[in-house]
């Protein structure tokens, strides 16, 4: 199964991690920009290079646990990131990051998506859930943008730049699949 065929969205490329990724990761994973956004803390260029690694030994793994594959824009620069990470029976946890200096341009909806449509209809999710920071305003509008429901709020659920951190966890169930235009 490894690796999977590059999937194409309207604006990005979801594709496997390559070692050359590396110092893109790092503009991405080393920015407190995007970094303040997410489950851990900005990370150096070693932490970078370690995270391409295990994701690709991840990627071989039989069975594959999880799809953490690279947002790549037309000239197959990775811009960011996109993760279902398989948990129990057809289930999965949707993760994403874009590179600060492509915010607002919809490449993060269009990579969610394209891996929320590429779950529910070649790995034959029924259930995927999304858990956001309160205050990450352009996040949430991406799971909504899906068609993602509010479920409810984990209290103090990651510990992330020095503190506890709530999120708000949203879902989308196969059956509510496509849910708008721009997925259908």
């Amino acid at each position: 199964m490894y690796p999977i065929d590059p999937i194409p969205g309207r604006l990005i490329t979801l594709r496997e991690f390559r070692h050359d990724d590396v110092p893109d990761a790092h503009a991405i994973v080393g920015d407190d920009r995007v970094t303040r956004w997410l489950s851990f803390d900005s990370r150096d260029r070693d932490q970078a290079a370690a995270m391409i690694d295990g994701a690709i030994q991840r990627a071989e793994a039989e069975p594959r646990t999880e799809y953490y594959l690279a947002v790549a824009d037309h000239t197959d620069r990775m811009i960011g990131f996109a993760r279902l990470g398989l948990t129990g029976h057809q289930a999965a946890k949707l993760g994403y990051a874009i590179h600060a200096d492509h915010w607002g341009h919809g490449y993060a909806t269009d990579a969610a998506g394209t891996l929320v449509a590429y779950g529910f209809t070649t790995l034959g999710l029924h259930r995927i859930t999304a858990a956001i920071g309160p205050e990450n305003a352009a996040s949430i509008a991406v799971v909504k943008r899906l068609g993602m429901r509010y479920e409810g709020r984990l209290r103090d659920h990651v510990f992330t730049n020095g503190a506890w951190r709530d999120s708000l966890l949203y879902s989308l169930l196969a059956h509510e699949w496509p849910t708008t235009p721009t997925q259908a």
